[in-house]
């Protein structure tokens, strides 16, 4: 078995590959609106989330094709905040709305649905798994990522967010998962 690191624009890069050719997907999408990494085109400077999910879903209807029927796919991927447009909503340049097409792309205002207002948490994740849901996949886990010694936050009307989701989509009912090379044996608990 040959593990390969391939580098490039994703969806490029999973056309190029051969149909239900790949064993296992592991990727954590760069998160809406959170970083600029200084590539022409990046995703996550969408101009609005549901811009961004529909450059991931078909990232990943690209990915689903090139999944074995076996084959499991990981992704994890976190949420972010709605921001006061006077604040700078995002580093997104407009342009990627021409991605879409001009058959699929409504002036931004009216994609918002009310979701996109500051403070609001987007739900992005879970927007996420629901349009994969629709396009096929089974979400068979949604893993909370628990990180204890998270970013800290300076907001003060609010938790801070600790956890990302982690969740395992496959193609089929049946498919290759191996639970006890990973199982932990239990432990008695000592509690009062």
């Amino acid at each position: 078995m040959k593990a390969e690191v391939i580098c490039g624009d994703a969806l490029e890069e999973l056309a190029k590959l051969e149909a239900s050719s790949v064993d296992c997907l592991c990727t954590s999408p760069p998160y809406w609106g959170l970083r600029d990494y200084g590539v022409d085109g990046q995703l996550g400077l969408e101009p609005h989330p549901a811009l961004y999910l529909e450059k991931l879903w078909a990232i990943f209807d690209e990915a689903q094709r090139a999944l074995k029927p076996s084959g499991t796919c990981w992704v994890n991927l976190g949420d972010t905040f709605g921001r006061d447009p006077a604040k700078g909503q995002n580093n997104g340049s407009g342009k990627e709305l021409e991605w879409l097409g001009p058959d699929r792309c409504p002036p931004v205002g009216e994609l918002d649905g009310r979701w996109l207002r500051p403070k609001q948490l987007l739900l992005i994740p879970s927007r996420f798994a629901i349009g994969m849901q629709e396009r096929g996949w089974l979400l068979r886990s949604d893993v909370i990522w628990s990180k204890p010694n998270a970013m800290p936050s300076s907001v003060t009307d609010r938790f801070s967010c600790t956890y990302e989701h982690v969740f395992l989509f496959v193609k089929q009912g049946r498919y290759w998962f191996d639970l006890d090379s990973v199982r932990v044996p239990a432990q008695e608990w000592a509690g009062q």
